[in-house]
């Protein structure tokens, strides 16, 4: 075992190696479910929905996809394997290389998106603290920070992460954030007419609810990266989700009752200055530092999909991708980024539909395993079926939402496809 917890894409962590429990698992997600990106996302469902259509939408979306989220890390668990590597079986060899070039994408984009948001917000507290003529409200200088922090990390690995950082003293920090935040909203705005406030309406519920569950649905592609370092198939899913459901409802919740009761809609900014005048600043400033372990596992992943691909060492690999998060963040501005949540919700909800039945039904977690195959085209059609289902449903009827449809439909495909295509065949799992 290297001391720095490193392995390769397509290693199978051996059993006596996976020291993960319940909570280190719990650390980690109720960390990645927390930040100004969950924060920012709660914004953008206040206006339409009010104060209770919007927590309905939070806590039903994300409760639905974290018990997704928790089965495919499972799959991790119970295989040893990279999440990439997990799609290989799915799919086969040449079939992966199409959703691991799809993740690439998205872990590249959302790891830009978080050195943005750090950005901005370290150069608004910067402002605050120092003034405007400060040269520490540079934007510049702030991407760079946040940009190499999140690389370094990406480069030590998740176990030295989670073990040395994340568990010891860093989740006690963001919960300490967290408590004050809540106090301070608790304490200042006036909670009945919080409660009573309306949305406009220009958010259908069901779109809500798809953004909501986006969320946890978006780390689908990699959570295998972290789970299969998991001890035990039950802790690995109670850890996964229950930190997850707590932390991104929590925050996603703060990011609509700010948004309400403090932020001027018409303000770029808004919801960070309502954030930044909390408690002199300082949860803000604790939660900004959080986001680095967001941006982390953007970046580390990122790596291990590109190492299914290409045969270079995942630090390496870590190295050249934050780089790359970096300099799109230098010239990116932040923007709404509701398309995008959505976009990814097309392609992997109907994906993981797909590995979900393949592993649970077909494969048995494990007690049958497929014949090794260079393509599985039944699987590659149950999935793009999905795919074409998530589109006419978002596009011709959002009212009724696209995510589970998708995921349902690709999943039942497959089981029907399965049973006539004669392409699935097993035999025992050997080891």
């Amino acid at each position: 075992m290297n001391i720095h917890g490193r392995y390769s894409p397509h290693q199978r962590i051996a059993a006596e190696h996976r020291v993960f429990g319940g909570r280190d698992l719990f650390s980690l997600w109720f960390s990645l479910g927390v930040g100004l990106m969950v924060l920012q996302l709660g914004a953008l469902l206040a206006p339409g929905l009010g104060m209770q259509g919007a927590l309905l939408a939070i806590v039903s979306g994300t409760a639905v996809g974290v018990i997704l989220l928790g089965a495919v890390a499972v799959i991790g668990s119970d295989t040893g394997l990279s999440s990439m590597a997990n799609l290989k079986r799915t799919l086969g060899d040449r079939g992966a290389v199409l959703p691991a070039l799809l993740n690439l994408i998205q872990l590249i984009g959302w790891g830009a998106f978080e050195i943005i948001v750090m950005r901005d917000a370290a150069s608004l507290l910067a402002t605050r603290a120092f003034g405007e003529q400060s040269w520490l409200i540079s934007p510049m200088l702030w991407t760079l920070f946040f940009g190499a922090l999140a690389t370094l990390l990406a480069i030590t690995g998740p176990l030295t992460f989670v073990r040395r950082i994340l568990r010891k003293w860093g989740i006690w920090l963001l919960l300490g954030a967290c408590v004050w935040l809540t106090w301070n909203l608790f304490d200042k705005a006036d909670l009945n007419a919080l409660w009573a406030r309306q949305g406009d309406r220009s958010l259908p519920f069901a779109l809500g609810f798809d953004i909501a569950i986006a969320m946890p649905l978006s780390w689908l592609p990699l959570i295998a990266d972290y789970s299969r370092f998991g001890k035990a198939a039950g802790r690995v899913f109670g850890g996964t989700v229950l930190g997850f459901f707590i932390g991104n409802v929590w925050l996603m919740s703060l990011g609509v009752a700010y948004t309400l009761a403090f932020a001027d809609s018409g303000e770029v900014n808004a919801l960070l200055l309502a954030l930044a005048g909390a408690g002199l600043g300082i949860p803000l400033l604790l939660i900004l530092l959080d986001e680095s372990e967001n941006a982390f596992a953007d970046i580390h992943s990122a790596a291990v999909s590109v190492g299914i691909l290409l045969p270079f060492k995942v630090e390496r690999l870590a190295l050249a991708i934050g780089a790359l998060c970096t300099l799109i963040a230098w010239f990116a501005p932040l923007a709404k980024y509701q398309n995008f949540l959505l976009l990814i919700g097309s392609v992997f909800a109907p994906l993981f539909g797909v590995v979900l039945v393949d592993h649970y039904l077909l494969r048995r977690r494990g007690q049958l395993q497929a014949t090794a195959a260079i393509l599985r085209w039944e699987t590659l059609l149950a999935w793009g079926c999905g795919v074409v289902v998530y589109h006419v449903l978002a596009s011709a009827w959002p009212e009724i939402g696209a995510s589970l449809p998708a995921l349902f439909l690709s999943g039942g495909l497959l089981l029907v496809l399965s049973r006539f295509g004669g392409t699935t065949a097993h035999t025992p799992i050997t080891q």
